[in-house]
Parts: C-alpha cells; structure tokens; sequence
C-alpha cells in the first residue's frame, strides 16, 4: 500500500478519535468564542416621555393678600374696577401711583404663594429689571404725573370755561374694559373678549360671571411657567396634579 494511501485513510480516523475523545456532550473540550466585533451602527437611546402637568389655580384667586387687611385678589378683580379703600395702605392693587408697578404686582397676586415667607405682591416687581424710576421726577401736587419731554405749549393759568360734557352713559360705547391691568389681557381668552369688553362691572359681579374663564385661562398660564417659576425657586399658589 502506497504510503500516500495510508495517509488518505487514517486522516478520517485519527479526526473521529479526535472527536470520540471530546465526547458527545463536549465535556473535557473548551470551546473558545471569539468576542463579537463592534457594531457600526450605534443603538437610539430612547426619548424620554414627558408626564403631563395639570394645575388647578383655584386657590389663587382666594389667597389673602398681604398687606390688606385679609382681602383676596378675587375681591379685587371682581367687578373688573381699580377699587380704593382709604382704610387699607394706598398702593396697588388698592388705589394706584404713578409709579405703581401695576403689571408686576398684579401678575404676583396671581401666580405666587403669598403665604410663603418672602414672597409678596412686590416680589417680581422687586427684580431689578425695570428702569429705577421714572425718567421725570413726579409732581407731588395735582395732576402728580411728571411735566412732559420737550418744549410743548402749557396753560399760565389755572384755565377757565372747561366744557364737561354731562350726556348720559347710555350715549357711550364700551370699546375696551382695562380697569386692573393684565386682566383682560391674560385672563380673558380671544372668544370671550368682545362680550367681555360690552358688559359691564355690573355684569362682573352676577354670579362671578367671569371666574371660570379667569381660573381656565390662568391654568394654561401655569401649563407654560409654572415649571420656570419653581426652578426660580418661587412658590406658585397653583396646586399641581
């Protein structure tokens, strides 16, 4: 037999030893597997689900507010009129100066805890974001706002035949209600303003006509800020849900 033969024939037998030695099941073998190379394609990490917020802002309506004497910012609100109790520090939101910052102030009343420590109806209007003052000095006499820029014509004398007009209100049109700044502005959304503005301070108070529209419009509010107002670390009177 040719020794190339023999080569050909023991070839197979000596692999099947090889095998039986390793035993059916592979036990007495060790099996090495290579490590998987690195995929080029990277894996998405998932985006997070943001979790809706609701807040009711109920409460804000009926929390008192410092430095009046236990009232509310919905007695003040409601008849939308600039109200003046001689009783009570004569300072927006009771009465108003001239230079009252009216929008701060009354955006506070709305969305800040004024039960919390530090925080109060001057609080946004404490931020130094507004000019100091005035670019005039105030008269401190009637008619108490600054003399006007520039050089225009004013009276020397106290003025005399004034023509008052004296027609009834019925002969007047309502056009826009602005007595508390903001209000019909953020409170009052876009389908409810031209009722609004016809009615009346009358209408305001019969069953709180416009309470659920203040409370929905300024919930919504909340829906926008009312996450940055807490990471400004400024406790909201809204409650969360």
């Amino acid at each position: 037999m040719s020794l190339r033969k023999i080569i050909r024939i023991a070839t197979p037998f000596a692999l099947a030893l090889t095998l039986v030695g390793c035993g059916d099941d592979g036990a007495g073998s060790q099996v090495v597997v290579p490590a998987p190379l690195p995929s080029s394609t990277s894996t998405a990490t998932p985006t997070a689900t943001a979790t809706a917020v609701a807040y009711d802002s109920t409460k804000c309506f009926l929390q008192p507010i410092q430095g009046q004497n236990g009232a509310n910012l919905k007695s003040f609100i409601i008849p939308d009129t600039l109200k003046l109790d001689l009783t009570r520090p004569t300072k927006f939101p009771n009465g108003r100066h001239p230079e009252d910052q009216v929008v701060d102030i009354l955006l506070a009343t709305l969305l800040l805890d004024m039960s919390v420590t530090g925080q109060g109806p001057y609080t946004l209007a404490d931020v130094p974001l507004n000019p100091q003052r005035n670019d005039k000095f105030f008269l401190l006499t009637f008619p108490f706002l600054a003399t006007p820029n520039g050089t225009p014509q004013v009276a020397t004398g106290t003025g005399t035949n004034f023509n008052f007009r004296t027609d009834p209100d019925s002969a007047y049109v309502s056009v826009d209600r602005m007595g508390n700044p903001a209000i019909a502005t953020a409170l009052v959304s876009s389908s409810m303003k031209l009722s609004y503005n016809d009615d009346t301070p009358t209408g305001d108070v019969a069953g709180d006509k416009y309470l659920t529209e203040y409370e929905h419009e300024l919930d919504k509010l909340f829906g926008l800020i009312g996450d940055d107002l807490e990471k400004l670390q400024l406790k909201i009177c809204a409650t969360k849900s």
